[in-house]
Formats: structure tokens, sequence, C-alpha cells
């Protein structure tokens, strides 16, 4: 009798837990946007809570796809598992720092993991050519459809009536305006709209009213690309002319043109720029977003200001830096980072603050005076109060392997304090530092260009091999004993290492970075007074 209920109990606890299929690296078969993971493997899932998985990833050409058994409420590759409670295994793109990656979650079905379901992702699949689908579509589009050629006819009966009750001497009326003042008129509604989106290259010189703000006419700017000055994980950007009204006058600007399948980068960047406390001299100025083109053609844009001497790396690669100029560039820098994180504008108005999780030489500008501006916002994330650990976990292991945080590279991240995103942006933010100071000539001595870390690894290292050398090796570029000897870059190598520090919590701010910058100068003149005393 103890056997027996042993058995029923056994039985019943199976009954309640989800069998899933479980496999490494199997080989997925498709048709049309079904797929089944051809696993031949399945087991109970050991906890009662836990549901059936998939994950798809794609990489250099090669597919790696895997099924198990997970809990909802535990990080899979470092996020949490979308909706997860139903029958179907409907696969979702979620972010990925190289290649392309899929996941799909499912219970209350046994094996509910072998068939993923995909709906219209960029990998091609559709679900929408299935058989079942396209009938119920059909049926479900009838009644607006028939609703609106209904609508369609009565209007037009509406204007033929309307239209036959007015006299013929009407437009003669109308028409009586001369030529020439329509034509002036025409002319004045172009020029009022075209200054409210133009900025010149001085920020000084530039209206409150069109910075950051997105451009709601329905009619496109003149805008004619001349040449591609760059290119980068989402979008390209080209050099472009912005055309006055006034025959052979135009002004330079940048175009960042997204396509149609990186429509949330243009989204999230748009949403970052849309914001207009962002404005400040040390950030990209934005002038207005668009979008051109029609179904797969459809181009989204992003146009802000132009600066010609191009991004931080190319600079440094070709010049030397004498002390008052990389004490300009740096500091610049580091301002317009620390607006960034800061939760007010220099004016006192409350904002919210801006992560920007990608910052490199590569993302920053020189502008003509050699001060520099903080640009690319495509995977900068708000630390709005209201978004939930759940809506941060989900963005994923993003930023460039060379410039990440041992935290990101280890995806330990404190999702909870918002401090812990600030505390990110200043591990990167010390490697530019350092990277400039390499190229200044205060020492005595200055380095070949290189990138940090340069000498250790490949010029795009993978994140696996940056976390060998960064998280396990506690590796750091290194600092020259010469730099010691000058008294302002021995204040910037405390600064360094206390930025690159490796426990998040022991990092300065990048506001304490910022006051020590403005003391620089000072202390520099206070150690030439003294050594001249001596």
């Amino acid at each position: 009798i103890v056997l027996l209920l042993s058995l029923m109990a056994a039985s019943h606890s199976n009954m309640r837990t989800n069998v899933c299929k479980w496999c490494d690296n199997s080989h997925p078969v498709c048709d049309g946007g079904i797929c089944l993971t051809n696993c031949s493997l399945s087991s109970y899932c050991e906890n009662p809570e836990e549901i059936c998985v998939t994950i798809w990833k794609e990489e250099n050409e090669s597919l790696q796809l895997s099924t198990r058994c997970h809990h909802p409420l535990l990080l899979l590759e470092n996020f949490l598992v979308p909706n997860y409670n139903t029958s179907l295994c409907v696969m979702s793109a979620m972010p990925s720092v190289s290649g392309r990656l899929y996941t799909c979650a499912c219970t209350e079905e046994q094996e509910c993991n072998d068939q993923l379901i995909f709906y219209n992702q960029s990998n091609g699949f559709s679900m929408l050519h299935s058989k079942e689908v396209v009938p119920v579509a059909a049926i479900s589009l009838l009644p607006p459809f028939l609703c609106a050629v209904m609508v369609t006819v009565l209007f037009y009966l509406y204007r033929t009536q309307r239209l036959s009750k007015i006299p013929h001497s009407w437009p003669d009326k109308r028409g009586h305006c001369p030529e020439e003042l329509i034509e002036a008129r025409r002319t004045d509604e172009y020029n009022c709209r075209l200054s409210s989106v133009l900025i010149s290259n001085s920020p000084s010189d530039m209206s409150p009213m069109c910075a950051n703000s997105i451009n709601h006419n329905t009619e496109l700017l003149p805008i004619e690309l001349d040449q591609r000055v760059g290119k980068g994980r989402f979008a390209k950007v080209w050099r472009a002319k912005l055309r006055h009204s006034a025959p052979g006058h135009y002004e330079m600007v940048a175009v960042k043109i997204f396509p149609c399948q990186e429509f949330s980068s243009w989204k999230n960047e748009s949403r970052i720029f849309a914001d207009a406390n962002l404005k400040h001299k040390n950030v990209l100025q934005f002038i207005t977003t668009e979008i051109r083109g029609t179904s797969l053609q459809k181009e989204y844009w992003i146009i802000t200001t132009y600066h010609a001497k191009g991004n931080l790396k190319d600079y440094q690669a070709s010049h030397f830096l004498n002390w008052t100029t990389f004490l300009k560039m740096a500091g610049s820098i580091v301002n317009g980072v620390a607006h960034l994180h800061s939760d007010c504008t220099p004016c006192g108005a409350m904002k919210i603050p801006i992560a920007h999780r990608d910052i490199k030489s590569t993302n920053i500008l020189v502008k003509s005076d050699c001060e520099c501006v903080v640009c690319d916002f495509g995977i900068a994330v708000r630390l709005d109060l209201s978004l939930t650990t759940e809506d941060f976990a989900n963005s994923g292991q993003v930023g460039t392997a060379r410039y990440m945080a041992p935290e990101v590279l280890e995806s330990r991240v404190n999702l909870e304090d918002l401090e812990s995103f600030k505390q990110m942006d200043v591990y990167s933010l010390s490697l530019v530092l350092w990277e400039l100071a390499t190229r200044c000539d205060a020492s005595g001595e200055v380095r070949s260009y290189e990138l940090p870390f340069g000498s250790k690894v490949r010029e795009q290292p993978c994140v696996e091999t940056m976390r060998d050398l960064v998280l396990h090796g506690r590796v750091r570029p290194e600092i020259p004993d010469t730099w010691r000897r000058h008294p302002g870059l021995d204040v910037l190598c405390d600064t360094i290492t206390e930025c690159w520090d490796h426990d998040p919590e022991a990092r300065l701010t990048v506001h304490c970075v910022a006051e020590r910058f403005k003391l620089m100068p000072q202390m520099e003149c206070d150690a030439m007074n003294h050594h001249s005393s001596g």
C-alpha cells in the first residue's frame, strides 16, 4: 500500500511539472514561420515553477539552438524571459552584442518549446503564410474594409453635391490675389520653417526653440546627401547640404540614416534627443528627425549639426596635443558626460539623468574650437525612476567590448541601483581620458596612438577576450612614469586610476572628475610658482 501511494504521489507531481525539450546545438527544421527543434530528448523540470524555453543564436553564419527548463524569475542570457504564460513558443528578438538572438518561453503544454513560431522577424521567418492565420486575418479585416468603402462613397457623393451648388464666379473672386503676393507668402513660410530648424556651428547662436525638438512638419527638409563620413553598428552617417531659400546658399549638417530594420535604435535615440533639457554645448546638437521612403525602402533619419574635424579617435591619430588643448578637450568631454548624468540643468531645471552606455573615442566629435561633444545615443537609457528592474534587465549586455566595465563583462550589474549605469560610464570615460593623455606632450614624450589595451588584444576584441583580460586578469592600460613628473598629469593619473577601479562603488562620480579638471590649471600654476621660488 505504501509503495502504491508513493507511485501515485510521484505521478501526481509529474502531472504538475512541465515536460520540456532539453538539447544543446540541435538543428531545427523550418517551414514558413514555424520551426521544429529536431531535439529527441525530453526532461521533466525539477521545479514545478520552471517553464520551457528555447534560445536561438545566429553569429558568423552559424546557428546554435538550445532548449531547456528555466525559472522565469532568473536571468537568461542577461535578460528576463518575456511572455511565458502561454502554450505557444513565440520567438522574440532580444538585444545582443554580436549576431542575432531570439528566445521564447511557454508552459501548460508538454514539450511546448519544440515548435517555434516566428512573427515577421528579420531572419525572414513569417507565420503569416500559415494556412490557419491567413483566412482568419482576411475575415477579421473584411468588416473594417467594407466600412471604409461606404465612408469613401458617402464622402464622394457629399462633395459632388456641394461643388455643384457653388457659383461659377467664386473661383475668380478667390483668384484676385496677385501672383507676386502669393509667391512672397510662400517664400516667407519657407524661410520661417527653415529658421526654426537651422542652427549655426556656434551653440551660442542657437535659438532655444529650435534645438532638441522633433520635427512635426509633414514636409521634408531640402537636404542633399554629400558624402558618407561614418558607419556604425546601427546606422550610417552622411555629410549633407541643407539648402536655404536663396539659390546657392546651404548649411552643412550631419544625417544619421537608420535602415528600416533598425527602427528601435532610431526610436530610442530620437526619444533621448527629444528631451529639451539635453541641450548642452558639449552634447551633439540635434535639429530634427525624418522618415523617408516607403515599405522596405523606408529610412529613418536623425539630423544634427556637422563637425568637420570628425571623431576623437581619428583626430588623435594625426594630432599631438599641448597641455592647454588637452585640458580643453578632456574637460569638455567630462562636462558633456556630467550633463548627461545630472538630474538638473545648469539653469536649475529638473531633468532625467541619462546613461550613455557606449562612451568611446569614436562616439565623441571634435568641434572647430577643439572642444568636444558627446554623440551617438542609440543604446543610451533614461534613468527614469518610473522604470522597473525588468525594463533595465531586458536591455541586455550593451556597449563596445573594449570599453566595457568589469561588472558589465561579468553580467553582474546592480539593476536596482540606477547609479550602477553611471558607474559603467565612468569606467569607459577613464579609458578615453587615458587615450587622450597618450597624445599629450606635457610630459616631454608622446606615444604613438593606440586604443586602450591596443597591444594586448586585436582590433575588435570579443567579450570573452576582454573578460579574461579585465575581469579575471584585472589588467588596465599602462600609465608611464613620466606622467607623474608633471603636476597636472599626476592629478590625471590618480583620477583615471580611481575611475577604472574594479569596484564600481569605489569609482569617482563624473561630477567629481569635472571638479578636478577645473582645479588642474591652478594646481599647475602653484607647482610652477613653488619650483621658481625654490
